[in-house]
Order: C-alpha cells, then structure tokens, then sequence
C-alpha cells in the first residue's frame, strides 16, 4: 500500500490510521501547533473535541493563550523544530481526570521535499507522582519536580542502577518504590536497608543472612535481606555509611550476582534490582578514601538528584494540601493566609520531613479547624529573623505582621498579582483586598 503524502495536499485520511498504531494518545501536529490529526487512544480519553477547528495543543494541554515556552515551560515541539530530533519533557496536562503528570515525546515528521512538516506528539500519562493533592503518591509539579520525575520515568523500565541523590527528608525512599511500582518487578518485593548505623558483622547478617551455629547467637538459619528481594527490588539507604570491609563483599555481589550466608560455603543466585540512596557527597567520599571508586560507578548508573523543598517552593501549597489530608490529627483543618505566609518564610533545612511535622505539631496546637501563626510558633522560632520580625522583645498585632510581609512581597515578586496569589495560597481577590487594605491605611497616615 502506497503511504499517503501528508504534505500533498493536507491530510490524507489513512493519516489517522497510521496514528493508531502507537498504543498511547498520540496527535499530529503542524508546525504552528495545530491538532490536524488524533488517534483513537487520544479519541478515547480526551473526545474528539479538542482536534475540532483545528485548536492548538497547548490551548488542549494546558489552557494556555501561548505556546509554553512563552509561559516558562519547555515546549518539546519548539525543540523537535530546532534540532529535528526526537525530544522527551515532563509536563503537567490537563485531563478528563484533572491535571495529571504525562511524559511527551515529539517526533519530526518530513513532507515530500525532505523538509520538516508536521511533528508527531506521542503522550504517556505517568503513575509516578500526582499533581493534585494525594493521600499515598508523591506530590508536586515546579520545574525541579518535573525534572526529577522524569528521570524516574526513563529509569523505571530499565534494570539500570539507580543513585538518588538529595537531602535528609527529601523523600528518597517514597522515589524508590515508586520507581520499584513503575518497573517489570512490581509484582516483586521491595526491600528498603537502612546502612548507617550498621556494624561490619551486623551489616553482612542482615544483607546476606546467616546459617544456623554460624557465630554465637545463630540459633537458626536466617535469609538475609539480599535473598528476600528475590525478583524485586533491592534499597540501600544512606549507601555512604557501608564500611570499606564491607563494601569489598558488596561490589562482589553486584559483579558476580552471587553471594554466601554468613558461615556457609554454598554460593547462591541474587535476582534484584539495586536502588541506593544517600544525602552525602560520594565523590568527595572517593578522593578522601572513603567510598571504593569501582562500586561508586557500579551504583551510580542512572543518578537522580531530589530537589531539596526551598528549591521547589512553587509546590508548598500542594505539599501542605496532601500532608493535612494525612495527618489524622489535620483532618479538616486548613492553614490561614497568616500561617502559609510564615511557612513561606521558612528554609526547610529538614526538607518534606520537616514540614510534615510542623504541621503535625501546628495541627495538635491548633484547637479550631484553622491553624494560624501562633500554633506554629515553635517552628518559627527556630527560624532566622527576616525584616518583617518584629524586634526582640516588641509584640505586634499579627495583622500587622502580615501586613508588612504582603507589602514586601507585593514589592519584590517577579510575578504577576495571580501568581503571587498562587504563591501565597489564597485567591487573587483576597490578595487584592488585602493589599488595598494596606494602600489604605498607609493613605491615612
């Protein structure tokens, strides 16, 4: 069968049926971001609505009056167009199920000269993380988010040696087994080592098991933690704090996929998949002698940095959402415009972990179902003092407090009044009525 000229006068109709061999939503696009054609996975999720008129893909995707690299985003198709390559990004779509992380793949697609005429859109909707406020995924969708997610993406279906890079409380345990859930051994267990704190003798028990008699003590036989994630996944946190002895036997294991219970001269089969985790610097942990350079390369296969939480700001007010709907103890309790201010203010040294216990302790202070600055007093004084903090000893109203942080803010965002009022957790209109309010009374000084 003859393939039909898409750039021969418009859009044959076989193009749909090409379409319709990617098993994913897919949309052929033209150059000028027009929907000329979908496929029936795309009919079936999204209707047939949005290709009508030949609307544009970031009006359907994203409700944008402009393509998204003029709304701060990457723009694949901009991409695919400058470098005729196949380009990969991480976005957050609008869907019959609200927004939702998909990864989008955009192909070059060549008319009959040669020359580039249409781009293929391929969209793969993510079970990663959510990005609307959810009681057992990760949440969040700021630029460092998406980054990290879509590293997830690529590495999950692969057997790569995953590194995750990040913080203490950034969450490296709930990325893992989300990579884990996304992966060809979901079915598998997923078995977490917690390595700091461990002994050389205790560490070799615990990740290789023991026979029965094999030192004082052993009175059975013991499957060690290697064993048990058979057909899984295989989490070593905090990798940095395994002693050097220990890392010999560990780099054995990864290089021969063999290993032995401690006093057994049997070698047994491993079958895992390796995730690690740390917060400290490897590498500085190679140059001082600390860490062998041969099992950082093995580990280190697919690296995936974890944004800290004050390099993803944008993505507070999600967090607060999904951590409240958590906590038994925050059930139905919002935080006040007061209250999310001052979170603001704060840097998080202790990352999601940190702010899921300031919530916590707030939502136990709290006596109503609103958590205001007072109930987060503790957490505040903790915190360095800004510009909008009273001098020591000097109590203010905190409806004076406010007002001086809306005023600085107000001055010194980049952004437009909707997006400070995002930023802020509450609508534009209380923040316009706000900010008058301030205009006003300095009017009548």
């Amino acid at each position: 069968m003859k393939k039909p000229d898409l750039a021969a006068g418009g859009i044959a109709p076989e193009a749909a049926a090409l379409l319709d061999v990617y098993q994913e939503p897919a949309v052929l696009l033209d150059l000028d971001y027009r929907i000329l054609v979908t496929n029936v996975a795309y009919r079936r999720i999204f209707g047939d609505t949005p290709a009508t008129g030949h609307r544009r893909c970031f009006q359907v995707s994203h409700g944008y009056d402009v393509p998204c690299d003029q709304a701060g985003e990457e723009c694949p198709l901009r991409a695919t167009v400058a470098s005729g390559q196949v380009t990969r990004v991480m976005h957050v779509h609008h869907t019959p199920h609200g927004e939702e992380h998909v990864d989008v793949e955009t192909r070059p697609v060549a008319g009959a000269d040669g020359s580039l005429r249409y781009i293929l859109e391929i969209m793969r909707h993510t079970r990663l993380a959510s990005a609307q406020p959810s009681a057992d995924r990760m949440v969040g969708r700021s630029p460092p988010f998406l980054r990290m997610l879509d590293l997830m993406h690529r590495a999950a279906p692969s057997e790569a040696a995953v590194l995750l890079l990040g913080e203490t409380g950034t969450g490296k345990e709930m990325v893992a087994q989300a990579i884990h859930e996304a992966s060809a051994r979901a079915d598998g267990p997923f078995v977490p080592v917690e390595c700091a704190g461990l002994t050389e003798s205790l560490f070799e028990s615990e990740l290789f098991g023991h026979e029965k008699g094999a030192f004082t003590g052993a009175l059975s036989l013991k499957t060690g933690l290697v064993e048990s994630a058979r057909g899984g996944t295989l989490f070593l946190d905090e990798v940095g704090d395994i002693p050097m002895s220990m890392q010999v036997k560990l780099l054995r294991l990864l290089e021969t996929g063999r290993f032995r219970r401690v006093g057994s001269t049997a070698s047994l089969e491993a079958d895992f998949r390796l995730i690690c985790a740390t917060h400290r610097d490897l590498k500085a942990q190679v140059a001082a002698g600390e860490f062998r350079l041969d099992l950082y390369f093995r580990i280190s296969v697919f690296p995936i940095p974890l944004p800290a939480l004050r390099e993803r700001r944008d993505d507070l007010p999600l967090l607060v959402q999904a951590l409240l709907s958590r906590l038994r103890s925050a059930r139905g309790k919002q935080l006040t415009p007061a209250a999310f201010a001052a979170l603001q203010g704060m840097d998080f040294p202790g990352n999601i972990r940190e702010l899921r216990n300031i919530l916590e302790r707030a939502s136990l202070v709290a006596d109503g179902d609103e958590i205001d600055a007072p109930d987060l007093a503790l957490d505040l004084a903790f915190q360095p003092a800004t510009d909008e903090c009273p001098p020591n000893g000097e109590v203010v109203p905190l409806a004076e407090l406010e007002q001086r942080y809306l005023a600085r803010v107000a001055a010194d965002f980049p952004g437009d009044r909707e997006a400070l009022a995002r930023r802020l957790g509450i609508s534009e209109r209380t923040l316009y009525r706000k900010l008058q309010r301030i205009h006003g009374d300095r009017a009548d000084r």
